[in-house]
């Protein structure tokens, strides 16, 4: 470097000696005045080079102190940033922890989530067949209540043969002793035949006629009798049989009362239990509620990332459908797709569907909306109707006109799709 500066002062030297000899020696055709000058131009040349060098050099000073200032400043910068992203993978490593933690905690959610569910309907299918075995009791009761009404009037009328039967009977055992009377007369009269028999035997033919019919008439008699004592004791014993079965009636009806006063005391403790399980439900759904509220955890996620990562909108929206479901009609519930459409929508689309519900021209509150959320309305819109196809089979917002509009046959069904999700919200 230092060969280099003295070879091209060394240059400069020949170079300004040599024009200003020749331009001397040209104008006034001195030789020694143009030595002269030509060495007056080397010692001005150099003097000349002499202080741009210590210009240049004091330059390149103030440069280099300049850039070793911005050295430091950079080193400085350097130092901090490295202080920095040390904090940041402090920090980095503290959210890993923590997400880590909630993911573990929401795994253990969801497995209480999924046991609760399984007792609850296990608790319901109970609850079913209890009430079906009460309507089944109740439709034997009345059976029963139905056959004790019979067995009473068949009771009632047997009552009534009897009497009629003990009355023939009666009048039977009267004929019975006129016609025992009528044979002691008809003996003492065969005494005093038999004492005039031979004053009588023209008569005998006839008088044995007359025996023979009465005797017949008695025989006839005798076994009127015998089938008349038949028939009441065989009256008797379907009485005494159906007061038996009377008996055995009234004694399966207070077992049945008694099963039945059992059935409602069991049904009584599990509505007790699952007031319990729903006071634990929603005591586990307000921890959860307050996790969820935590800034790190927002800050992480958005809206549909919240939905998938949280899935207990699900379980709330299914706790609180059955909490209206013991106040509200059956009519007014939404249909199953319906429901899961709720569950897929955030709240941004359902204010959209809110708003080309009750709008007559709500292209400026669903352009609000996209805007607040960093979207388009055709976007919106086309969300919505994308999550209607894949959930009910049917787009529900027709764009074919400037102002989008609902379809009259999914107003209804919108309307209550909206009530609801404010209901969950409040």
């Amino acid at each position: 470097m230092q060969d280099s500066m003295v070879s091209n002062r060394f240059i400069i030297g020949i170079v300004a000696f040599g024009v200003s000899f020749g331009l001397t020696l040209v104008i006034t055709w001195n030789f020694y005045s143009a030595i002269f000058t030509g060495i007056v131009t080397i010692l001005a040349t150099y003097a000349a080079t002499f202080i741009v060098e210590k210009r240049r050099r004091n330059y390149e000073l103030l440069v280099l102190d300049s850039f070793h200032k911005r050295i430091k400043e950079l080193e400085n910068r350097k130092h901090g940033m490295t202080v920095e992203v040390s904090q940041l993978e402090a920090h980095r490593r503290a959210l890993a922890t923590e997400s880590n933690q909630l993911q573990h905690q929401v795994s253990s959610r969801r497995n209480q989530r999924d046991s609760l569910n399984r007792e609850l309907s296990t608790f319901a299918l109970q609850k079913k067949q209890l009430e079906s075995e009460f309507i089944h009791l109740q439709n034997e009761f009345k059976n029963i209540e139905k056959s004790k009404e019979e067995a009473n009037n068949s009771y009632s009328n047997i009552a009534a043969e009897k009497r009629r039967l003990e009355l023939n009977c009666n009048v039977s055992k009267a004929e019975i002793t006129q016609l025992h009377a009528k044979i002691g007369e008809l003996l003492h009269e065969k005494e005093e035949l038999e004492n005039n028999l031979t004053l009588l035997d023209r008569l005998k033919p006839q008088l044995e006629e007359k025996l023979y019919e009465l005797r017949v008439q008695l025989q006839e008699l005798e076994s009127k009798e015998k089938q008349q004592k038949e028939l009441l004791s065989s009256r008797n014993n379907e009485q005494e049989r159906l007061e038996a079965n009377l008996k055995l009636l009234e004694t399966q009806t207070t077992e049945e009362k008694q099963q039945l006063k059992d059935l409602q005391e069991q049904i009584v403790l599990l509505q007790e239990e699952r007031e319990l399980l729903q006071n634990q439900v929603w005591e586990l759904l307000q921890q959860l509620g307050n996790l969820s509220q935590q800034p790190s955890a927002i800050k992480l996620l958005n809206p549909q990332e919240e939905a998938e990562a949280f899935p207990f909108a699900d379980f709330i929206e299914t706790i609180s459908t059955e909490g209206t479901e013991t106040t509200e009609n059956s009519s007014e519930e939404l249909p199953k797709e319906w429901r899961d459409l709720l569950q897929s929508l955030p709240e941004y689309e359902i204010q959209v569907l809110k708003a080309v519900l009750e709008q007559d021209n709500p292209n400026s509150a669903i352009k609000k909306i996209a805007e607040d959320n960093i979207t388009m309305p055709n976007l919106l819109i086309d969300s919505i109707n994308e999550r209607a196809k894949d959930m009910i089979g049917e787009l529900i917002i027709s764009t074919t006109n400037d102002v989008p509009e609902i379809d009259r046959e999914y107003q209804e069904n919108i309307q209550r799709l909206i009530v609801m999700s404010a209901e969950i919200e409040a």
